[in-house]
């Protein structure tokens, strides 16, 4: 009899997890309970009820201890419930179902209907339902489409266990009946390749045992899928449920077992068909001993009459003894490296072969993962992998292999090798401890100085927890697993590198692109590439700037020009407003001569007010154009920081001049404000300078005693 076991049979990395978690939290001092049965299948509920777990049907049945929430899951509302009346609780959900809460929960508060694809009154669809407010439409077959409403907007997952061929079916019909549809193919990995492989052993073999609780979901669709391929396909929860009479030595039988089956029914199945086997053998090597006395005569005169023939070569190759198969076995010990090729995966573990009469298990605990990994996202069948035998046998015949001690002395040569050669390596900061910060280096501990983490000051440590840091190892002793890295030399080295290019090829009217880095009263510091340049407070504007973060302020980017170079003393003086247009070029056709103009007083004289019009740009309006009336000072009309408006009278942008009138823009009054003056007789030397039309005396533009 031969038996082909599915390599992915029993548990999935959910139940397993939610199993262990169980039997983890037996001999606490509460009370234990898992809400509903922890899996499907009533010997492991028996077990675990022997050793003191109560199964409880709802939370209310529950007023002390913990409650283990299992691999299926639960919805929102009991989450609350648990926290309402205080109870201790383990979450064993597994991960691949806590992420469909997770979109569910989105999508849902999105604004998107939500569709189920799965049995509407199996716990994991009942779960997820909760994370809506059990306001999903919950579709199994194609009637379930039809007699949905049409949708704006819909998310669709599906149960786990599903079928693929359910999923592709259901959602292409769903695209009739939803304008936009978000789809989310959640159907487990593991559950796949566990019907994957069922199909595919059922189609060769005389017999298929399919090993599982009655209640399962998933063991009831390995059935169906075995049966549909072979038609001698038997459901069976233990091996107390095997008819072992129908079964012949000639046969083949095929084996899978659910996701929530453990591994111990599985061997108990597999132990008494093999025992069955070799009572088979036992009756036909009787059978052959019969025969033997009547073949032997004849036997001896075939060899009579073959001493006369040449001797046959017998084919290297072939086999025929279990003491030849075992010679090209490799022989394994403890801590011995040796390279395999993936046979399979699974969320839990890798089986590799190495070579040996029995294939390795790479279990989940030896394997490297990043968070929310698992082997899946790491091996694949077929991939070539070099591992460490922890024990040849675990009792129970299997090899143990290890990953983590191959990574972890591949890791150590390669940071002894850098540290001769000062190579680079990328760490990963995980931690802040006193004095520096713990990074990982191809998963080795370091040590980073807060002086070696950066080549500036560094106030708060833990902003660096979760970044990559750039490494150089500056200490090493490996007898006492101790290294230490710096992150600042590698930064100083490029520092100097580019600032060392910089001083090379800057030049005088250089246009550079920099970022403030320090703003002091006179002016701002500017980083052009590893170097410092100050753009002094009267290159940041062509306006007046009492400020200069009026103009910029820090960390922004700049564009600047090379006002001067001194090397010697490794000075560099910067331009900013050099960069920008100068304000009074085109002031003719800005400033077009009879425009009014909008503008701030920013200085007062004897002879008038300059008005600046924009930052670098002042007109100037005459005392004589300040009023329609003569005034004595510019004060009695006007202040600094006024907002004013006025006429331009002229504009010329070669002197930088711009002759503005406030009175040009006032209503026509007459004066009133002063008496009438007496008539005086016209002096012959000043006769030329009293015609009526002129409004401004000499006495305006000079001081009085120069009169």
């Amino acid at each position: 009899m031969k038996i082909i076991l599915a390599p992915n049979a029993g548990f999935c990395f959910g139940v397993r997890r939610a199993v262990n978690s169980v039997y983890e939290n037996i001999d606490c001092t509460p009370p234990l309970y898992t809400l509903g049965p922890i899996i499907h299948n009533p010997s492991v509920v028996a077990e675990l009820n022997e050793k003191g777990v109560r199964v409880a049907e709802t939370i209310a049945d529950i007023s002390e201890g913990r409650v283990v929430i299992r691999s299926h899951g639960v919805g929102k509302g009991i989450y609350e419930k648990i926290a309402a009346i205080g109870l201790e609780y383990i979450d064993a959900t597994c991960p691949y179902v806590k992420r469909i809460h997770r979109l569910v929960e989105e999508y849902h508060r999105n604004g998107y209907d939500i569709i189920i694809i799965g049995e509407s009154n199996h716990p994991e669809v009942m779960g997820i339902n909760g994370w809506c407010h059990n306001q999903a439409y919950i579709i199994n077959h194609k009637e379930d489409v039809d007699r949905l409403p049409k949708l704006e907007k819909a998310c669709v997952v599906v149960q786990t266990t599903t079928r693929q061929k359910k999923w592709n079916e259901l959602v292409a019909q769903l695209h009739h009946k939803v304008d936009e549809l978000k789809e989310f193919n959640t159907i487990c990995y593991a559950t796949v390749q566990r019907q994957t492989e069922a199909e595919s052993i059922a189609k060769t073999v005389d017999y298929m045992l399919v090993i599982g609780g009655r209640n399962s979901s998933n063991t009831k669709k390995l059935y169906n899928i075995c049966k549909s391929y072979c038609e001698n396909t038997f459901a069976i929860e233990t091996v107390d449920d095997i008819d072992f009479s129908v079964f012949d030595s000639q046969d083949v039988v095929g084996i899978t077992a659910g996701a929530s089956t453990p591994d111990w029914i599985i061997k108990e199945v597999i132990e008494k068909m093999n025992t069955l086997e070799e009572n088979n053998k036992e009756k036909i090597n009787d059978a052959l001993n019969e025969e033997q006395i009547i073949g032997e005569e004849t036997e001896t005169i075939e060899e009579n009459d073959k001493e006369t023939e040449e001797p046959q070569e017998v084919d290297s190759e072939e086999l025929t003894t279990m003491e030849d198969f075992e010679e090209t076995m490799i022989s394994l010990r403890s801590g011995q490296l040796v390279k395999g090729t993936v046979l399979s995966v699974n969320p839990s573990e890798a089986i590799i072969n190495i070579g040996y009469k029995s294939d390795g298990i790479l279990p989940l605990d030896e394997i490297n993962l990043e968070d929310d990994q698992t082997p899946l996202d790491v091996f694949k069948p077929g991939d070539e992998v070099e591992v460490e035998v922890l024990k040849v046998n675990d009792g129970e015949g299997n090899v143990v292999l290890s990953r983590k001690s191959v990574e972890r002395k591949q890791a150590w040569k390669a940071i002894e090798k850098g540290f001769e050669t000062g190579e680079e390596f990328e760490g990963m900061c995980t931690e802040a401890v006193k004095g520096g910060v713990i990074a990982r280096i191809k998963g080795i501990r370091a040590f980073v100085p807060a002086s070696q983490l950066s080549n500036r000051y560094v106030e708060d440590l833990n902003t660096f927890i979760g970044q990559p840091l750039r490494l150089r190892i500056i200490e090493l002793e490996k007898g006492r697993r101790r290294v230490v890295a710096s992150q600042r030399v590698i930064l100083e080295a490029e520092e100097e590198e580019k600032r060392q290019k910089l001083w090379d090829s800057i030049e005088e009217g250089q246009r550079i692109d920099g970022v403030v880095k320090r703003i002091v009263k006179f002016g701002a510091f500017v980083d052009i590439g590893g170097v410092d340049g100050l753009i002094h407070i009267s290159d940041l504007s062509w306006g007046h700037v009492n400020d200069p973060r009026e103009v910029l302020s820090e960390e922004e980017n700049v564009e600047v020009i090379v006002l001067s170079v001194d090397k010697e003393r490794e000075r560099i003086s910067l331009g900013y407003k050099q960069t920008l247009p100068h304000p009074w070029d085109n002031v003719e056709e800005k400033y077009p001569v009879g425009s009014t103009v909008t503008g701030k007083v920013v200085r007062i004289t004897s002879f008038g007010a300059f008005v600046e019009l924009e930052p670098g740009v002042d007109g100037l309006v005459h005392i004589s154009q300040v009023a329609n009336r003569r005034i004595q000072k510019v004060e009695d009309e006007l202040n600094v920081g006024q907002e004013i408006e006025a006429k331009v009278l002229d504009a010329n942008s070669e002197s930088k001049r711009i002759s503005l009138s406030i009175r040009d823009l006032l209503p026509e009054e007459e004066v009133k404000s002063e008496p009438p003056k007496a008539k005086a007789k016209p002096k012959e030397k000043k006769e030329q300078f009293q015609k009526e039309d002129m409004t401004v005396s000499l006495g305006e533009f000079f001081p009085e005693d120069f009169i």
